[in-house]
C-alpha cells in the first residue's frame, strides 16, 4: 500500500534541447539519517530543497511525496548518458538507510520486496530502459556514493529492475576496453568529461564489483567493465 505524504518541493519537468523531457531514468537513494520520520520531513521542509517521488521505510511502508509526473528535486548536479538535468527525465526512490556516516546496513529483505514492487510499476507505466536504473552514484560520482556497496542491485535485475552482469560469463568486447576503459564507462552512461577518472571508477565498482571499490582500474574491474557494457549495447538496441 502506497500512503500520500506531500511535498512542497516539486514543480513541471522542463525542457531539454526544446523538447519535453521522456521519463526514461529511475535513481535509487537512501536517506543517510534516521529515524525515517526526520527523512521524511526533510523531504517536505520548504527550506531543505529536496524531495523524492517516494520514501520507503525499512518495514516497507511506502510514502508517495511528488506525483510521477511532476519534477521531484533529488538528483541534485549530476549527468547520466549525457543528459544534466536528470530530475526532469528521472524518478527518484530514496530507501531509508542511516548511511555511511551514521551506520550503513544492509537493507531488510521487505524493504527491497517493497523497492520491487514500487520499481516494476514505475517501470510499467513509464519508458525506462534496465540501464537507465542508476544509483545517485551513478549519477554523481563525484559527490554521491549512495545507495552503496550493500544494495542487492542482483536482486533487483533478477526481478527486471536493472542490469547484473553474469560474472561467470565470458563476452564478446565491442570497444577496446582494455586499451580505452573510460571510452566504456561513458558508453555505459557515466560522466567522464567532468568527472575524475577515479571517482567514475569507484561508482563503477561500488555498483558491479562492491567487494572493491578503491578506484583502481585493475583487470578485475576491466572485465566488469566489458560485461556491463556489452549488456548495455544490447539492451539499447532493443529499446
Amino acid at each position: 500500500m502506497i500512503t500520500d505524504y506531500r511535498s512542497p518541493n516539486c514543480g513541471a519537468r522542463k525542457p531539454e534541447n526544446g523538447y519535453a523531457p521522456e521519463i526514461d531514468v529511475l535513481v535509487i537513494h537512501y536517506t543517510g539519517m534516521m529515524p525515517t520520520t526526520r527523512a521524511r520531513d526533510w523531504l517536505c521542509d520548504p527550506a531543505s530543497k529536496v524531495s523524492a517521488h517516494y520514501l520507503l521505510d525499512e518495514d516497507g511502508t511506502t510514502w508517495r511525496m511528488v506525483e510521477e509526473e511532476d519534477r521531484a528535486w533529488h538528483a541534485g548536479v549530476g549527468c547520466w548518458r549525457g543528459w544534466r538535468d536528470i530530475n526532469s527525465r528521472s524518478i527518484g526512490i530514496e530507501l531509508s538507510n542511516p548511511g555511511h556516516d551514521y551506520g550503513y546496513r544492509e537493507f531488510p529483505d521487505v524493504q527491497i520486496a517493497a523497492l520491487i514492487e514500487l520499481a516494476g510499476g514505475i517501470l510499467a507505466r513509464h519508458p525506462i530502459p534496465i540501464h537507465n536504473v542508476v544509483a545517485h552514484s551513478d549519477i554523481a560520482p563525484g559527490r554521491k556514493i549512495d545507495p552503496g556497496e550493500l544494495f542487492p542491485w542482483a536482486r533487483l535485475a533478477a526481478a527486471g529492475i536493472g542490469l547484473w552482469p553474469d560474472m561467470d560469463t565470458a563476452v564478446e568486447v565491442t570497444v577496446p576496453v582494455y586499451g580505452a576503459p573510460l571510452v566504456a564507462l561513458s558508453e555505459i552512461g557515466y560522466d567522464t568529461d567532468t568527472q575524475p577518472a577515479d571517482a567514475v571508477i569507484s561508482a563503477f565498482q561500488r555498483r558491479f564489483r562492491p567487494s572493491c571499490f578503491d578506484g583502481v582500474l585493475d583487470d578485475e574491474t576491466k572485465q566488469r567493465i566489458a560485461q556491463v557494457h556489452s549488456l548495455v549495447a544490447a539492451s539499447s538496441s532493443s529499446a
